[in-house]
C-alpha cells in the first residue's frame, strides 16, 4: 500500500492532535442523529476555545481526506459574501474508516475482559431454540435467521472477552509492585471468580457440545442453507460483473461464511483427535492461573518479611545512580558495590612483559590470560590426593534386577489383562495390583479420548503396546472388580484387550 493511503490518520500524530480527535468526534456525534454537513460555528459549540482555530483544523482535516468542504451559499445575502469563503463540511468515506478504526483501537486497550458464564447459558438456550426449530418439517426461516444471528453475537462476545480477560490476567500474575494487602484481596476475589467460571465452563460446555452435535444429526447444512437463502433475498437486483445473479452470488457467499462460523463454533466447544477444544485451552489456562496468582502471594509475602530480592535491590541500586550528583560519585558508587578493582598482582605467575602498575585501567592494559581451573577454583593445580573410584557394579546389578522384575510384572498384568473377545468389566474377576494399575491405566486412556454421545471408543497406551476397545451399556447397569485393596464398582461395559507385543495374531471384533 501507499503512504497516501494511511493520510486519513495523519492528524492522530500531527501537532494539536487533541483539537483534530475532538472536530472528528464531533462529527462522528453529529452523524449518529443524521447529521450530515457541519458548519464552523455549529463546531464550535461543543469545543472550547476560539473559532479560528478550529476552521484552520477543519481545512487541515479537508487536506488529509477526513473531511469534504463544499461551499455554503445558503446564507449569501451580499456580493461580499458571495465571494467570502463559506465552507459547510461532511465525512469522508476514509474519515469514518479512520474514526472506526480508532475507536476499535480504544476499545481493545481499554477492555479487561470477562469469564463470561452467562453467556455460556444463553448459548446453550439458543442452541435449544435452534434444535427445535431445525426438527421441524418446515422450519421458519426467519426465526432460524434470527435464533443464528443471536448464537453468532453472544459467542463472539464470549470469545472475544474471554480473550481480553485471559491477557489482563497475564499481566496482573507479571505485576511485581502492586501493593501487597490491595494485590491479597483482589487474589481472593479473583480465584473465586475463576473456580466459579471453570466449574460453569464444564457443567455448561458439556451441555453445549451435546446440542451440537444434536443439530448436526438432525441437519446443521440445511438450517445454515436456509439462513444464507434469507440474507441472500436483500441482495439488490441486477447483473453481476461475469454476468452472474447477484442473488445467487450472496447465497454462495453467505453459505460459505455460515459454514465456517458454524466450524469455528464447534472447535471451540468440541475436542478433536489433533486438537483440543477452545473450552479446554481455556479451562486448562484458567486452571494454571490460580497457581500463579498463588505464587505472586507468596513472592509478596516474602518480600514483606524482608527476604532478599536481588531485582528490588538492583532497582535500588539503579535509583542511587540517577540521584548521584557527578559522575565521580557514580564511579565511586560502582566501587563500593562491585568492588572491582583491579586484581592482576594475584596471579602471581605472570613475567616481567605482563606486569602493569596496579592503578592501570583495564581498557589500557594488554589481556590477561588466566587458567580456567584458576577462574574456577583460585588454584592453577589442583590439591590433594585424587578421588577413589568407586566400584558401583553392586548397584548396576541391582539395578537390572529391578528393571527385569517390573518388566515381567508388566508383562504378566498384559496377558492377565488381555482378552480374546469383548467381555463385561464385571466378568474380569479378581486383579492383583499390578494388573489393576494397569487396568486403571488403560480404563482412563479410553474415557478421555470419548467425547459427549460418543458410545464406543479405541485407543491404544502411550507406548503402543495395548488397545482398549470400550464400549457403553447404559448406567443402570453396574460392574465390580475385586482387588487385594477392596472392590472396584462403576456402570459396566464392555471391554477388549489386546496385547499389541504379542506376536501370535489375535482376531479382533469389528
Amino acid at each position: 500500500m501507499s503512504e497516501v493511503d494511511f493520510t486519513p490518520f495523519a492528524h492522530v500524530t500531527a501537532p494539536n492532535a487533541e483539537l483534530y480527535r475532538q472536530i472528528m468526534g464531533a462529527f462522528v456525534q453529529a452523524k449518529r442523529r443524521f447529521i450530515v454537513h457541519l458548519r464552523p460555528e455549529d463546531v464550535h459549540e461543543n469545543l472550547p476555545g476560539e473559532l479560528q482555530p478550529i476552521v484552520d483544523a477543519l481545512s487541515r482535516l479537508v487536506d488529509w481526506g477526513n473531511l469534504r468542504a463544499d461551499p455554503d451559499t445558503s446564507r449569501v445575502t451580499t456580493v461580499e459574501d458571495f465571494h467570502r469563503a463559506r465552507f459547510l463540511y461532511q465525512l469522508t468515506r476514509e474519515g469514518e474508516a479512520a474514526e472506526q478504526a480508532l475507536a476499535s483501537y480504544d476499545d481493545a486497550l481499554g477492555r479487561r475482559g470477562a469469564l463470561q458464564a452467562v453467556a455460556l447459558t444463553d448459548i446453550a438456550t439458543q442452541l435449544r431454540a435452534l434444535l427445535e426449530l431445525a426438527r421441524q418439517d418446515d422450519p421458519d426461516p426467519a426465526k432460524l435467521h434470527l435464533s443464528s444471528r443471536s448464537l453468532v453475537d453472544r459467542f463472539t462476545d464470549l470469545a472475544d472477552n474471554a480473550q481480553a480477560f485471559m491477557s489482563s490476567l497475564q499481566r496482573t500474575i507479571d505485576l511485581h509492585d502492586a501493593d501487597p494487602e490491595a494485590f491479597r484481596a483482589y487474589k481472593d476475589r479473583l480465584i473465586d471468580y475463576l473456580e466459579r467460571f471453570i466449574k460453569d465452563l464444564v457443567a455448561t460446555g458439556g451441555e453445549i457440545a451435546a446440542l451440537v452435535q444434536d443439530i448436526e444429526r438432525v441437519g446443521v447444512n440445511c438450517v445454515l442453507d436456509l439462513v444464507a437463502e434469507r440474507e441472500a433475498s436483500d441482495a439488490a437486483p441486477g447483473v453481476g460483473e461475469d454476468g452472474d445473479d447477484p442473488r445467487q452470488v450472496a447465497f454462495e457467499h453467505g453459505q460459505r461464511r455460515w459454514r465456517e462460523r458454524w466450524r469455528g463454533f464447534r472447535g471451540w466447544f468440541i475436542s478433536e483427535r489433533q486438537h483440543p477444544s477452545q473450552a479446554k485451552l481455556l479451562r486448562e489456562r484458567a486452571r494454571a492461573a490460580i497457581p500463579q496468582l498463588l505464587q505472586v502471594v507468596a513472592t509478596l509475602n516474602e518480600r514483606r518479611a524482608g527476604h532478599s530480592d536481588r531485582s528490588a535491590d538492583f532497582r535500588t541500586l539503579a535509583r542511587w545512580f540517577a540521584q548521584a550528583p557527578a559522575q565521580a560519585d557514580m564511579h565511586r558508587l560502582w566501587r563500593a558495590t562491585f568492588g572491582l578493582s583491579p586484581s592482576r598482582h594475584l596471579v602471581g605467575e605472570a613475567d616481567d612483559t605482563q606486569r602493569v602498575a596496579v592503578n592501570t585501567p583495564w581498557a589500557q592494559a594488554q589481556p590477561l590470560e588466566i587458567s580456567p581451573r584458576l577462574r574456577k577454583t583460585g588454584s592453577y593445580e589442583r590439591r590433594g590426593r585424587p578421588n577413589r573410584v568407586v566400584d558401583r557394579s553392586a548397584q548396576r546389578r541391582q539395578l537390572a534386577l529391578y528393571a527385569e522384575q517390573e518388566a515381567a510384572e508388566t508383562a504378566a498384568a498384559r496377558s492377565a489383562l488381555a482378552t480374546d473377545y469383548p467381555t463385561l468389566l464385571g466378568d474380569i474377576g479378581e486383579l492383583d495390583p499390578a494388573a489393576f494399575r494397569l487396568f486403571l491405566q488403560l480404563l482412563g486412556d479410553a474415557l478421555s479420548a470419548r467425547v459427549p454421545g460418543q458410545r464406543s471408543v479405541t485407543t491404544t497406551t502411550n507406548d503402543g503396546t495395548m488397545l482398549i476397545r470400550l464400549t457403553g451399556l447404559g448406567a443402570d447397569r453396574e460392574a465390580e472388580i475385586r482387588t487385594p485393596q477392596g472392590i472396584f464398582r462403576g456402570p459396566d461395559h464392555l471391554v477388549e484387550i489386546v496385547d499389541l507385543t504379542d506376536e501370535k495374531p489375535v482376531e479382533r471384533s469389528a
